[in-house]
């Protein structure tokens, strides 16, 4: 069982054993809970979906061109930017392993920059009432390990390899071999559909946002027990 399912479960038990046993403060409790979590569990669903008739929802797959634009200028300013390439060059070897120099490449930019596209979507208002964006913080590590794997499976494939081999037999300068780069790299990101980015991102953070759903919990019944009291 998942952390939403239990939480909105507890809270269903109090409602439950509140109007069996006519217990006022077990049922606040209960409500409020509820009410909390469901509103999280909605306000999670509506973030990777569209909901009909409701302003705002889906903002992931509605700005995926935001999220493509971050990922390039990640890639090529991080990655392989002119500099980078043109250092590489110099002290390149048939067989490059690019795994340690991802592996210390700072990520955390496009970690902010998923931030601010979130903050500045419809969707930051309605995020602002869970905490903001600061309720979204603690999956930035998990963010960077998915990236830098992937940017390692990226490096690993044949054809980014046989690219490498190629432009570095050729004698291309740093110049050169940025511009293939930014080619392939632009290439690869037409593929992408607003389902692949939506599922990427969802693939990274969902589970950690079901913490949202708990809180939501938590906070709704110690709102309740005061209300309940009062």
């Amino acid at each position: 069982m998942n952390k939403s399912f239990i939480t909105n479960l507890l809270a269903s038990i109090c409602v439950a054993a509140g109007l069996m046993f006519d217990q006022p403060v077990v049922l606040s409790v209960g409500l409020f809970a509820l009410s909390g979590a469901v509103t999280n569990l909605l306000a999670i669903h509506m973030l990777f979906e569209k909901v009909p008739f409701l302003y705002g929802s889906g903002v992931i797959a509605l700005k995926f061109e935001s999220f493509k634009v971050a990922i390039r200028n990640l890639i090529l300013t991080e990655f392989f930017s002119e500099q980078k390439i043109n250092n590489l060059l110099n002290k390149a070897q048939p067989n490059i392993d690019f795994e340690p120099i991802i592996s210390h490449v700072d990520l955390n930019p496009a970690f902010d920059n998923l931030l601010e596209v979130i903050e500045q979507s419809q969707f930051g208002s309605m995020l602002g009432m869970f905490g903001g964006t600061a309720a979204i913080e603690p999956m930035r590590e998990k963010f960077i390990e998915k990236m830098q794997l992937s940017l390692v499976q990226i490096s690993q494939t044949e054809d980014f390899k046989a690219l490498v081999t190629q432009t570095l037999s050729q004698g291309n300068s740093a110049q050169g071999l940025h511009s293939t780069v930014l080619k392939l790299v632009d290439e690869r990101l037409d593929e992408l559909t607003p389902k692949m980015v939506k599922e990427i991102i969802q693939t990274m953070i969902r589970e950690h946002l079901g913490w949202l759903v708990v809180w939501g919990g938590v906070f709704g019944g110690l709102f309740g027990l005061i209300a309940g009291v009062l």
